[in-house]
This record gives C-alpha cells, structure tokens and sequence, in this order.
C-alpha cells in the first residue's frame, strides 16, 4: 500500500451539525486513522492517514458533509504518514 497523510481544514457551516461525526464515519469506513476536532473560527481540522486512495476518498466526502452542513471550502495539504495513530478519534 502507498500510505500517506492530509491535513485538511474544512470551511462553512461545519459546526454544530455533526460534521466532525460524519468526518469519522467516513474515513472509518475506508480503514483511515487520524481524528478531527473543531477549531476556534469555526472551521474543522482532520489529520487522516492511510492509503493514498483512501484518502482521496476521504477528501470528496469532506467536500459535502452532512446534509445539514455547508461546506465552502476544503484547505487540503499532504503530510507525512504518521503510524502511531491507531484509529480515528474526534476530539474536542
């Protein structure tokens, strides 16, 4: 596998609408670990990591959102694969 990391900020209505939830389904059901976690501005931070493809998956799921959110922008950079992260967790 071609393992790799983003670091993704998410801008909108992503707040109070169970994105950071939704951020966890998503990259759990394609074997990502990494967590997300909500940020002061109102934006909400993941680091994922895992298969590249994964991944780009991972990065058009965060593009929409839950449906009760509105997503304007995903601010996407690629990180070095981390291993010590063992599962995706939200954090507060």
């Amino acid at each position: 596998m071609n393992y790799s990391g983003l670091h993704a900020i998410v801008k909108g209505n992503v707040q109070g609408v169970g994105y950071r939830w939704f951020a966890a389904r998503s990259a759990q059901r394609v074997n990502l670990t990494g967590w997300a976690k909500n940020l002061p501005g109102g934006e909400v931070e993941v680091k994922a990591f895992g298969d590249k493809g994964a991944l780009n998956s991972l990065i058009k799921q965060l593009s929409v959102g839950p449906s009760f959110s509105k997503v304007n922008d995903v601010v996407v950079r690629w990180i070095e694969y981390e291993p010590s992260h063992t599962e995706f967790n939200i954090k507060n």
